[in-house]
């Protein structure tokens, strides 16, 4: 094991150590994901540090929260928008944004990464900032469907990563999904949890598996879904509404599909049938690559399995 020369250096130092208050947070990825966690953090007296490439981006995300936050007050404080207006001020005094994520990780208890779901990139990453983030710092990751293993073996802190999975949008989602690898301390996951009840969540923790929880029980329900519309064994219109008022479901699995993107949910597949090529829970889907070639990406384009034009 390749890894196992360095990470246990630091192990034997901390691990007798109390946990970690997280108290000061850095985000990688001033997109939807990384905007709404920078700003439950902000909102719950976390001082937050976002970052992205460039300013333009930062601006757009800065006022996506404002505006979110704005929203959020109007139900929270209804009767009293003095308060509501004070919770947005307080929220927003706590956020800043930087263009230098190497700059601003030295001082961090926790390092939140949330750019695209791409490995490579990743580990580039969590690479370069393990070599200026102090040694007490917390790296996690939000990827929904990559290793976490793998990130965290491109640092020398194994034992101070984690998966840190929030879900879309994370103001209003209440869970967080807590992931750890085989290295991954004792001391770090109860900080996570703990930093992760501050924020109003509920956290559930798992052991880094492909998917994790949800999406491990997700992804494969909805490529079942597609392969059963493939088969022609039902309607994709008639296996939304069994599944809305036979199982009770809020949305059909081509609804929730067209929502989420078919490159978002092929990208997943793909990466699974990568790793497991004999499972058959992760066989890709032809329609869904043919879809994808076409650009029908879903809502967002659009058209994916249903029209929105």
């Amino acid at each position: 094991m390749a890894f196992a020369t360095r990470p246990f250096v630091r192990l034997a130092s901390t691990a007798a150590a109390k946990k970690l208050v997280v108290k000061h947070v850095t985000v990688i990825g001033g997109g939807l994901m990384g905007a709404g966690v920078a700003q439950v953090a902000a909102a719950t007296g976390h001082t937050v540090i976002l970052v992205d490439q460039t300013e333009e981006i930062l601006n757009k995300s800065k006022k996506g929260i404002e505006d979110s936050l704005k929203r959020l007050s109007k139900k929270k404080f209804a009767d009293k928008p003095e308060a509501g207006t004070e919770f947005v001020e307080k929220a927003l005094k706590n956020l800043s944004t930087s263009t230098d994520p190497v700059s601003v990780v030295h001082s961090t208890d926790l390092v939140v990464e949330a750019i695209v779901e791409n490995i490579t990139v990743k580990n580039e990453l969590f690479k370069a900032l393990d070599k200026f983030a102090p040694e007490h710092t917390i790296f996690a990751s939000n990827t929904s469907s990559l290793p976490i293993t793998e990130m965290a073996n491109a640092t020398t802190r194994q034992d101070r990563f984690a998966g840190l999975h929030f879900f879309n949008p994370v103001p209003l989602m209440k869970l967080v999904e807590v992931v750890k690898t085989p290295m991954t301390s004792q001391r770090t996951f109860e900080s996570l949890m703990d930093f992760s009840k501050a924020l109003g969540k509920n956290p559930v923790s798992c052991k880094d598996t492909p998917g994790f929880i949800v999406n491990r029980l997700l992804v494969p329900y909805l490529m079942e879904a597609v392969r059963l519309f493939e088969r022609g064994d039902a309607s994709k219109e008639d296996i939304d509404v069994a599944m809305k008022l036979g199982a009770g479901y809020p949305m059909g699995p081509f609804e929730l599909l067209d929502y989420v993107g078919l490159d978002t949910s092929k990208f997943i597949i793909d990466g699974w049938h990568a790793l497991e090529p004999d499972n058959p829970l992760f066989a890709p889907s032809p329609l869904l690559n043919q879809l994808v070639e076409e650009k029908k990406l879903g809502k967002k384009t659009g058209e994916g399995f249903y029209k929105y034009k």
